[in-house]
């Protein structure tokens, strides 16, 4: 969940007085995230972190007693200094039981119930029926379901064949050839998805159930998109070393120290690793102190020429890096 840092009044807005929050800076947005996936489905290596972190704030919100109710890819940001998905906006939430917001969630990730509270209050009736923390899981199980995809789903999850037979078009989303992810097993994610978009809210997983499915067992590798898009307080640097400058070792040592001066151009260097064997031979791992000295680092070395090669440059996640784990399936 984002951070808070702090409230303060603004006396000089031009419509009088207003509380502004200062929350923490956070990096791309889920939204951005599928824009860059051209249609094809965003990696199961990034599905899973998004699912997980996600399911993990909806536990923490809903053990308090609150509900979300306005999930959508605009309001999951990636955060760089704690490598995970954070969940932002609750201009909308509520306490369960206590709802005090006549209209909640954005079109599209509205579940059922919530429609039909939505146009009840509209005609100015109350509903049987109260909107709970379930409401959060629909929207989340048709995020994932767009990042599989790669599509927006909005006017899918409003059609007549959805209300009569959602699970039919989710298991032809799985199976459609165009999806970047069809050739991966993913009857996990699909089970998952199906869990979280019953129209019965009472039959619904909540987010302490859904994080127990056998989909978050699987080991997944990010791509090398993922690297790109995700910062970490972690560089990879690529294509700057040959097998030959592996071997010498008075060159190893050398090229090691001109990637280092290099490096702390852009903020202090915390550490700085280049394997000598697979996985990860001949990748450069640079360790900054923070995530922000890492963007600036990537922004300026990506394409610049270093013993005549051009320099490709990613982020790596922090915590495999801690780990000594270097992924050798990447592309």
């Amino acid at each position: 969940v984002v951070t808070l840092y702090g409230v303060f009044t603004n006396h000089y807005s031009a419509n009088g007085p207003s509380r502004c929050l200062l929350l923490e800076l956070l990096d791309i947005s889920v939204s951005e995230l599928l824009l860059h996936s051209s249609n094809q489905g965003c990696s199961m290596w990034m599905i899973q972190h998004c699912a997980r972190d996600v399911l993990e704030a909806l536990a923490f919100l809903h053990h308090k007693g609150y509900v979300h109710a306005d999930l959508k890819p605009r309001n999951i940001l990636w955060s760089a200094e704690e490598e995970c998905f954070k969940l932002i906006d609750f201009g909308l939430s509520f306490k369960e039981g206590n709802q005090d917001v006549k209209y909640i969630q954005t079109d599209g990730y509205r579940a059922p119930e919530a429609e039909l509270q939505n146009c009840l209050a509209q005609a100015g009736l109350q509903s049987e029926t109260e909107c709970t923390s379930a409401v959060d899981l629909w929207s989340l199980g048709i995020v994932l379901l767009e990042m599989f995809s790669g599509m927006k789903l909005k006017h899918t999850v409003q059609s007549q064949e959805w209300k009569t037979n959602s699970s039919a078009i989710i298991d032809r989303i799985f199976a459609s050839e165009g999806v970047v992810n069809s050739a991966i097993p993913a009857y996990h994610l699909r089970d998952l998805v199906k869990s979280m978009l019953h129209c019965d809210q009472g039959q619904r997983a909540s987010a302490e159930k859904a994080l127990c499915s056998p989909f978050f067992s699987i080991p997944f590798a990010p791509h090398i998109e993922d690297l790109v898009m995700l910062p970490t307080p972690v560089l990879r640097l690529l294509n700057v070393l040959s097998d030959a400058s592996l071997q010498c070792e008075e060159e190893y040592e050398d090229i090691l120290e001109d990637i280092r001066e290099e490096c702390q151009k852009y903020g202090p260097v915390v550490s700085l690793l280049i394997p000598k064997e697979n996985p990860g031979k001949g990748q450069v791992f640079v360790e900054y102190a923070n995530a922000g000295d890492s963007k600036a680092a990537q922004k300026m070395l990506t394409g610049k020429i270093f013993d005549g090669k051009f320099v490709v440059a990613t982020f790596y996640p922090l915590s495999a890096y801690k780990r000594g784990y270097l992924y050798q399936n990447l592309l």
